[in-house]
Order: C-alpha cells, then sequence, then structure tokens
C-alpha cells in the first residue's frame, strides 16, 4: 500500500491475506493435548528469544536498508561462520537487548567475542546498563583468551538516561583498556557515530572505517554552533581525514569490504598474547629464488640516475611472502614507511620498511609514530619482525622539528629497544647516520642482520664528503683564483679578448672543480659508502644475494622461533613519548 510519503512506505514478504497460525509447542510422536502451563511458558521463553530480532519491526530496518546499512543481525550473518550464540539478549528493561548485541561467533573456525551497536533500536545509544554489558563480554573474552570484534553503529549516549549514560561508556572504557595488551581486537565503523561513540572503537588494536560514513568527538552541527565553522561530515570526521592522521587503520568501499577486511585481518592474529599468530601451512617453498628483487635492483640502479633511483619496497615484501600474500597496516598515512603482516614460512611476519620511492624513504613525524606503534603491537601479541632498510635519515627541517621530530623518532627508537620477540633487519642500500643507528641493528637488540651487496652504510650519506674531504676539498677550491688567472691569460694569448678569455677561464675551471669534486664523491662511496666497515666490525652477519633473501631470512626465522616461547609482556613498563 503506498501513502502520501514514500517514508512511510513499509515493504514486507509477509502475505497480509494469510492467516497467522500460533507457533504450536509438541513433543514429536506424543499424543496431541490441550496445551498447559508448560506450553504456555515455552511460548512466553520463545517470545522472549526472538525479541531482540523483532524489537526493530520493519519499518526500522526499511529506514537502516535506505543509508545503505546493514542491520546488526546481517553484519553478523556477513561476518560470522555460523549462528551466533547470543550473550545477555534480554537485557534492558523492554528485554530487547536495550540497543547492543553481545555474542560469541567464530571467524575461519575461531572463537570471537562480539559487540555491535543495533541502530534500528534507540539509534545504537548507549545507556548505564549497556556500559555493564559491554564489560562483561571484555571481561569475558580476556578469561578466554579469544579475540573482540566490535561494530560500532551508535548516536553516541542516551540523552534521557542522563549521566547514567556516561557512565556506561567509562564503564567500557575502562574494560576494555584493560584487556588491551592481553587480546587483539577489531573495531568497524558503520553509520554516523560521535563523542563516546569515537573513544571506544580506537581503543582497539585496529579501526576499518568504509566509506560514506563519519566518526569524530563532535558532529558538524556542534562545530558550526561553537565556532561558526561550516563543515561536512567527510571533511570533519571522514575516512580520508582519519586515515591520514592514523586514527583510522583501514579504508574500505562499504560494509561487506570491512567484514571480509576483519576475517582477514584475524587470520594473522593470536588470540591472546601467550601463543604466537596462527601457522599456516604453505606450497610455496622457502627456496624459491627470489628473482624479481634482482630485477628490480638491476632495472633501478643501472639507470642513468644510479643508486639515487627510488626502489617501491613493496616489491620486495611481496617476494618475501608466501605466495606474494601480505596485508599492510596503514596504507594511505605515511607512505614513506611500510608496515605490513605477512607468512614467510607458513608463519607470520611484521614488516617494517623504508620506502624510497616515497620522499627518499626519510623518516618524518608520521612515519616514526606509524612504525611505533605497530612494533609495539608486534611486541604484545609474539609476532616477529623484518626491517627492510633503506633510508637516507630523519627528515630534517623548521617544520618537522617545531612539530617534535625528536619525540618521534624517540618513540620509535623506544619500541624497537623494547621488542622482544625475534627480529630481523635486512639492509637494502641506504643506512645513514641516526636512521641506522635507531633501526634495529645489533646494539639495539636485533637477532639476525644481513645486507644486500647494494648495501651503503655510513655516518653521512653524499654529503659527507665536505668532512671527509675538507683538506682536498679546501685545496681545489682555494687553487680556483689562481687556475683562472692563468687560463685566462692563455685564453687571450690564444687571441681571445679580455672578457671573453675571462668567462672562458671560469667555464673551464669550474668544469675542473666540478670534475674534481665527483671524483671525490667516487672516492667517498668507494671508501665508505658500502657494508665493507660494518662487515668487519660485525654489525652485519653476512652478504646475502638478492635472489638468496626469502630463503636465508626464512630459515633463520624458523630457527629463531623454535626456540622463541610466547608468553605475555612481563617487563618493567617504561616511560612511552
Amino acid at each position: 500500500m503506498t501513502t502520501e510519503s514514500s517514508n512511510d512506505l513499509i515493504a514486507s514478504l509477509e502475505n497480509p491475506f494469510a492467516e497467522k497460525q500460533e507457533r504450536e509447542f509438541r513433543v514429536p510422536g506424543q499424543v496431541d493435548s490441550k496445551p498447559g502451563l508448560y506450553e504456555k511458558a515455552l511460548k512466553h521463553g520463545w517470545e522472549l528469544q526472538q525479541r531482540p530480532y523483532t524489537a526493530a519491526g520493519v519499518k526500522s530496518t526499511q529506514r537502516q536498508h535506505q543509508k545503505h546499512r546493514m542491520t546488526i543481525w546481517e553484519r553478523i550473518e556477513c561476518l560470522a561462520d555460523e549462528a551466533p550464540t547470543v550473550l545477555y539478549q534480554n537485557w534492558g528493561p523492554n528485554l530487547d537487548g536495550a540497543s547492543l548485541v553481545t555474542a560469541l561467533i567464530k571467524v575461519n573456525g575461531r572463537d570471537v567475542a562480539l559487540y555491535g551497536h543495533d541502530f534500528t533500536v534507540r539509534a545504537g545509544s548507549m545507556d548505564a546498563t549497556n556500559g555493564e554489558k559491554l564489560a562483561r563480554l571484555f571481561e569475558f573474552a580476556a578469561k578466554r583468551k579469544i579475540p573482540v570484534v566490535g561494530l560500532n553503529d551508535s548516536a553516541g549516549a542516551y540523552i534521557p538516561a542522563g549521566v547514567g549514560g556516561l557512565d556506561g561508556y567509562a564503564d567500557a572504557f575502562t574494560a576494555l583498556r584493560k584487556i588491551s595488551g592481553v587480546v587483539p581486537s577489531i573495531m568497524c565503523m558503520f553509520g554516523f557515530n560521535a563523542g563516546g561513540g569515537s573513544y571506544l572503537p580506537r581503543q582497539g588494536s585496529f579501526l576499518i572505517q568504509p566509506n560514506e560514513t563519519f566518526f569524530g568527538l563532535t558532529g558538524p552541527g556542534v562545530v558550526k554552533s561553537v565556532l561558526g565553522e561550516d563543515v561536512t561530515p567527510d571533511e570533519l570526521g571522514g575516512p580520508r581525514v582519519h586515515s591520514q592522521s592514523g586514527v583510522t587503520d583501514f579504508v574500505v568501499p562499504d560494509e561487506v569490504a570491512a567484514l571480509r577486511k576483519v576475517r582477514a585481518l584475524l587470520a594473522y592474529l593470536p588470540s591472546y598474547n601467550g601463543e604466537q599468530a596462527p601457522h599456516q601451512p604453505s606450497s610455496d617453498p622457502v627456496s624459491r629464488k627470489t628473482w624479481d628483487i634482482d630485477i628490480l635492483l638491476k632495472k633501478a640502479f643501472n639507470s642513468p640516475t644510479g643508486f639515487n633511483t627510488p626502489v617501491d619496497i613493496s616489491i620486495l615484501i611481496q617476494q618475501l611472502c608466501d605466495h606474494g600474500d601480505f596485508l599492510e597496516i596503514q596504507p594511505e598515512r605515511a607512505r614513506n614507511t611500510i608496515t605490513a603482516l605477512g607468512r614467510l614460512g607458513g608463519n607470520v611476519v611484521g614488516f617494517v620498511a623504508n620506502n624510497s620511492s616515497v620522499a627518499s624513504g626519510q623518516i618524518d613525524i608520521d612515519a616514526a609514530y606509524k612504525n611505533a606503534r605497530f612494533i609495539r603491537f608486534c611486541n604484545l601479541y609474539n609476532i616477529p619482525i623484518i626491517f627492510l632498510e633503506d633510508t637516507t635519515g630523519f627528515l630534517p627541517g623548521k617544520e618537522q622539528e617545531s612539530r617534535g621530530i625528536v619525540q618521534a623518532g624517540r618513540a620509535m627508537l623506544d619500541s624497537i629497544v623494547d621488542l622482544r620477540t625475534p627480529r630481523f633487519l635486512v639492509l637494502v642500500r641506504n643506512a645513514f647516520g641516526g636512521a641506522y643507528a635507531s633501526y634495529n641493528n645489533y646494539p639495539t637488540g636485533a637477532d639476525f642482520v644481513v645486507a644486500l651487496p647494494t648495501t651503503r652504510v655510513a655516518v653521512m650519506g653524499p654529503a659527507g664528503v665536505e668532512y671527509v674531504y675538507k683538506d682536498e676539498l679546501k685545496k681545489i677550491r682555494g687553487a680556483v683564483k689562481d687556475r683562472i688567472a692563468r687560463e685566462t691569460d692563455a685564453q687571450k694569448a690564444a687571441g681571445l679578448d679580455d672578457s671573453a678569455a675571462k668567462a672562458a677561464a671560469e667555464q673551464l675551471v669550474g668544469d675542473w672543480v666540478k670534475a674534481e669534486e665527483v671524483l671525490l664523491a667516487q672516492r667517498y662511496e668507494q671508501e665508505l659508502m658500502n657494508p665493507d666497515e660494518a662487515l668487519s666490525l660485525g654489525s652485519i652477519s653476512q652478504i646475502v644475494m638478492p635472489s638468496d633473501l626469502r630463503q636465508v631470512l626464512a630459515e633463520h626465522m624458523d630457527f629463531c622461533l623454535r626456540h622463541y616461547e610466547p608468553t605475555p609482556l612481563q617487563s618493567v613498563q617504561r616511560e612511552f613519548h
């Protein structure tokens, strides 16, 4: 039936003329009898079972679909292997779950604790009872050592609940923080979330945000009323904003893609902090030659720009991983560094890699914090890390210094020093100065350091010529004046007038200075920008051919993991930036 407003149109598959049949509760094989108190109790119990599923009604469900969003039950069905075990299903005064679903589900055969806001009931808002319900779920996950998945779609605190809504969030915040580092958690942001609905999911290990969604401390309306600033939800708290700041770890096209990302990410994570990530046998042999690394480096370094040619480090990660499969974390933030999870010989491994194809792989503030967060996560959950180094150092400049690059660099260095899991360093090309000293070498605790033949380790890059050969350069530049005078006389003798002779002399002497500087730069590279000294000091274990890199790393990683006992982090809690 159509009414005056299309919003009042209710879609339904039910036949309005069909006779409604009462649900009967019979025991198969028993003689029919008149229903009594027992059947009445069963009927009431069945209605209670159905109430969380039917509380929204068709109209609210249709409204949710018109926003291109799934209901919480559809999201669970998409994510879980089978029907969920709903916990506290009739929580709340209306016995409908109070707009929050908590459940135990299976994902890829693994137990997972799940919560999700039911936006079709009270806009998924939070009151005091909901906070306790969430706290119980988090405590349950930690006790049973299973990961947590959150499907967030909430308007925030339930205003009629008053302070009770804020207390509810406080309960949830506290409980989630207490299990942080005990079990991993993955949060999805659906719909339009504000206030506490933003804080809670960001307490999780990873956050996934689809396009056409928003979350932030306040909405555009509040910004307009307080600051007089016109801003769209996407400009204020959309995926483009949060992916650049690191608030969001993954941006995906839609809700289905978000739920698939949850399944993919869980495959790389342990269930809790006392075990290793799941091993997955692979048909990709560890002895596979990585010829594509050879080809990449050959084309890059034999090009006209030589060893200054940018290289996309993700190609090396792809070649090292089983079947070339890896999952990049925060792929849209600080592209000058790459953090990723992959498998090497079936073992889950984290990768932290300088990406010289963006800003020469220099480490800036965003890159340092991106690295530090990922390294600390791997440290908590017993995930080994392979560092791929190819950087000319930390990014200099007034803007970086004023924003605190020293503090950001310290955060990265601290996370590396504190790392307890097996960790390797591969020197790909450039490893200069403080970036080398703070990037997982033997003194900072590395278990294995190898270098490709293209490695250039030095206190400074090419600029070091000015300091190492300062006497030679001083002599060359000091001779310029006399050379110009002699060459000017020679040009005059050849028949040029005074001005032409002087110009020609300056050009010739300038070319001579440049040629001498090039020779010193080449000498600097040959004598100092190579792995020789590092090898002689034991700073590098061995030189590895690019085609053998996967085999060398995989075999040594397997050895280290055989002798590594995964346990919860028990070291002293040190200060953290």
